[in-house]
């Protein structure tokens, strides 16, 4: 029944070939700090177009890499949630007066915390795996996500104490992407847990 929820050929193409996974890292990181640290690329009309496909294109990659060691099942209850989840968020962003820009200090700090979690979280998933501590991680990630998307999507928005400009749409449009997938991947750990 187990084998029935999996993509096999997928999923046997990724174990067969961990070499275009781990290519395809270096790749997003050079075209991730790339976009997100210097200016002239980001603003360079055709440069910022090609450099966001190959970010969506290695970012898409990996992604699917890590949902076919997860349930059929897992994964689309993963992105149903991820959808409800970036929809109820952005309607919160139009229409509530709280001020998420103003939070990144907060943000920071849930940062280091989810850090110094997943730190403890795979010492000690290293040496006995226990679900609900793996369950709680995947939870922490969801919800510090889920704020960076709010917080990035009032930054789109503009009206608050930070905005982005219109030339910054290639930012805009990364941020959110990487906020997306990295809720869904949480998720991920959450449902694929839930249904072990």
């Amino acid at each position: 029944m187990e084998n029935d929820l999996k993509s096999e050929p997928v999923r046997l193409f990724v174990v067969q070939n961990p070499a275009i996974y781990w290519a395809s890292f270096p790749v997003y990181l050079v075209t991730y700090l790339t976009l997100v640290c210097c200016e002239g690329p980001r603003r360079r009309h055709p440069w910022n177009l090609i450099l966001l496909f190959v970010f969506t294109l290695t970012l898409s990659y990996m992604t699917g890499t890590i949902s076919s060691y997860f349930d059929t099942k897992a994964v689309f209850l993963a992105l149903g949630i991820t959808a409800i989840v970036c929809i109820i968020v952005t309607v919160f962003c139009f229409q509530t007066k709280v001020d998420f820009t103003s939070c990144t200090g907060l943000l920071c700090a849930l940062c280091v915390v989810l850090l110094v979690t997943g730190i403890i979280t795979s010492i000690v998933l290293s040496f006995q795996y226990v679900p609900w501590l793996h369950m709680l991680y995947g939870a922490c990630g969801a919800i510090v996500f889920t704020l960076f998307l709010a917080y990035h999507t009032q930054l789109l928005i503009g009206n608050r104490a930070n905005s982005i400009s219109p030339e910054e749409y290639v930012f805009g449009a990364l941020s959110l992407y990487v906020d997306i997938v990295q809720i869904f991947i949480f998720l991920l750990h959450i449902t694929g847990s839930s249904s072990e």
